[in-house]
Parts: C-alpha cells; structure tokens; sequence
C-alpha cells in the first residue's frame, strides 16, 4: 500500500512530539526507531499503530521502511552524522521526505545535491521542516509580497522568548556543537557564498524600545526565497535564541573556523563535543515547554537599505511547532499537497497560503504588532 506516513525516529525527544502530533491529527503513522520495546510500547500507547525498527547503521533496515508514494519523516540527528539513511531511502523509493534538522551543511547538500535525484524519483525533499527554518520561509515570503519588485534583501530573525539554557534538548546542543564546526553560507549578490568565521550579527526590534541581537547561521531561506522572488540579491538568516551570548558566539565561531582549518583539529573537536553532548533523547517537559515561545522577524529592503516591509510571526513553543508542522506537512504530502517534485522549500512546495495555514495550525502566525 502507498501513501503511508512512517516516523523514523519516533521515540526520540522530537520524534515523540511528531508521533502525538499525527495522532490528534487522525493519522495511523507506521512508527520506526531503533530499539524494539520503546517503539513498541509507544505504537501501543497511541492506539495500536503499525511499528518497525530500523538503525542507521543497518542502511538496509531503513530502506525497507518505504516504498513509492509513502511519505518518510525523519527526526534522527545529529543530521550531518545520522540523517543520510533516511534520506538515501526516500531517494531509493521514489518517497516523500520531510525531516526536522536545523543543521546548515546538511540543508546545504539536500538542496546542492539530492536536488536532480529527486526530481527524477518523482519525490519532494523537504529538509528542515520544523521550527528551523520553516516559519522564517513563511515570513520572508510575507515580507517580500509585501515588499513588492524593488526588494533586494530579506533578513530573517529567530528569537525563543522565555527560553533558557533548559529549553533546549540534547538533540538540538548536539546539532548546535557540530554546527559551531561547521562553516556557514548566505545568499549574497544573487547567489550561495560560504562564510568561514565571518558570521553576521545585527539587532531586530521585537517590542518597541527593546531589541534583541542575533548571529547569522545556514538556513533554508538561502536557497527557497530567491525562487520565489527572482531580483532578490541578498538573504540573511539570524538566530537569536542565546540573546546578549549572541556576539561571544559569533566571536567563538570565528575562532573555532580558524581553528578547524589545522590538519585533525576538526576531528578532534568533534569527537569532544560528542563527548561532552551525549543522547538525544532527552529535552524540556510540558510545563518548561510552556515557557517558552516562538518568534520570528522578516525585513525586506530596497537597493538602497530603507526597509519596505516587516512580518512578525508569534506562537508556541519551538518544539510544540516542529512535531505540529511536520505532522501537518507529512499529511498534506501524503495527501498530494505537493506540488512539485525535487529539493523543495515550504512555499514552493506547498504554496504560500497553504502554508500559511499549515503553520497557523501547528500554532504560528502572523502577529498584529508586526
């Protein structure tokens, strides 16, 4: 049978959410991670679903979750170490394929390299469809319409109010480290650039009279905004979710890219962080998860640097909004709600409105204190 959804990763932090998520939707996903008692259990507790185990290190085990026309979810991460199983598989079936990364060189290499594969495979490769960098794409296409012709930049701002260092799980902080290794890339002057130890960092307004700082980091806007708006010649992307750590960070990064240009200083460093950051199970309960919220600012500019348009997204919690968003992409996916084949970005691959929806249903939307 075609058309299934199926969770790899479900018993993981973000994987669980998803899981919940696609259930109060009326979803029957198969459920797929690697150790048999914990899928098992959590497939029982939500109604008696279809369940299987599969490992990354067992490529062929991950194959043999799907087949044409399914719609493959994966929140297995860190994604650069973990994330090409699954990807490989939606690839070899001719699946659908969402995921949850926020990982800029694993994003990268989705859209650079698996791109024409897919299309080919008759599938949609839509990587980084949660909390990063799904509502930035929706509100950077905000801005743009709104912005009309004459817009050149977009600068996206990702800010988790209410958040601290207990909001974040180990899955993100084993991204976070390895991303920190990594270097970054942008869309400037029309096209994609790496950026070694050159991060950006600016100030975005979120209430009048109080701004917040933010280092610019790889997100999917880079590639998908400039589709939807061809004269666009620069796009930023900037988190803000370590707030006055913002610029110690930046200058950490430029430090560690100088550093990771030493012959086995890379690997040497990412063998520590995966030492000192370990599990990816664990994160934030409900009651810390309602603590903290989302928000996030797009600007569009003109040639000359006078801002045309702003959009600010407001919602729930970042990791409410991943399981929501994917669960609601899976199902329009599985659906046929894509409309089109290929390395994809929220919008195209879905449509402006249709997303918009989407992620206000999943709990994000437009704020009227734009």
């Amino acid at each position: 049978m075609g058309g299934r959804i199926v969770l790899f990763g479900a018993t993981g932090y973000t994987g669980e959410l998803t899981a919940r998520a696609l259930v109060a939707r009326e979803a029957r996903p198969v459920l797929a991670a690697r150790t048999e008692e914990r899928v098992r259990a959590l497939a029982d507790e939500l109604g008696g679903l279809e369940w299987a185990t599969a490992d990354v290190q067992r490529p062929e085990s991950v194959h043999a979750l799907v087949q044409r026309g399914d719609v493959l979810v994966s929140t297995v991460g860190p994604f650069a170490r973990y994330g090409r199983a699954a990807l490989d598989a939606a690839l070899l079936a001719g699946a659908h394929y969402l995921d949850s990364t926020g990982e800029g060189v694993f994003v990268r290499e989705v859209f650079e390299r698996h791109g024409q594969a897919a299309q080919a495979a008759g599938c949609g490769l839509l990587t980084a469809f949660g909390y990063d960098w799904v509502p930035g794409n929706l509100a950077g296409a905000l801005a743009l319409r709104d912005a009309g012709p004459t817009a050149t930049r977009v600068e996206v701002g990702y800010f988790a109010p209410g958040g601290g260092a207990g909001s974040l799980s180990t899955g993100t902080r084993a991204s976070a480290a390895g991303v920190m290794l990594e270097p970054s890339f942008a869309w400037r002057g029309g096209r994609i650039v790496t950026e070694r130890g050159s991060r950006r960092g600016r100030a975005f307004e979120l209430r009048p009279g109080r701004s917040a700082r933010a280092v610019s980091v790889g997100g999917s806007e880079h590639f998908t905004l400039p589709r939807l708006h061809p004269g666009l010649r620069d796009v930023d992307v900037l988190l803000g979710w370590f707030g006055p750590a913002s610029e110690p960070m930046r200058a950490l990064s430029a430090g560690l890219s100088a550093i990771t240009r030493v012959p086995g200083a890379k690997d040497a460093l990412q063998k520590l962080a995966g030492s000192m950051v370990k599990g990816t199970g664990g994160g934030p309960d409900a009651q810390q998860r309602a603590g903290t919220r989302s928000l996030v600012v797009a600007e569009a500019f003109d040639p000359g640097g006078q801002r045309l348009a702003r959009t600010r997204l407001e919602g729930v919690n970042p990791y409410e909004f991943t399981g929501a968003i994917l669960a609601w992409g899976a199902q329009a996916a599985a659906e046929g709600g894509l409309q089109s084949a290929g390395a994809l970005g929220p919008v195209d691959g879905f449509g402006l409105d249709a997303l918009q929806g989407g992620c206000a249903e999943a709990g994000i939307a437009v704020s009227a204190s734009a």
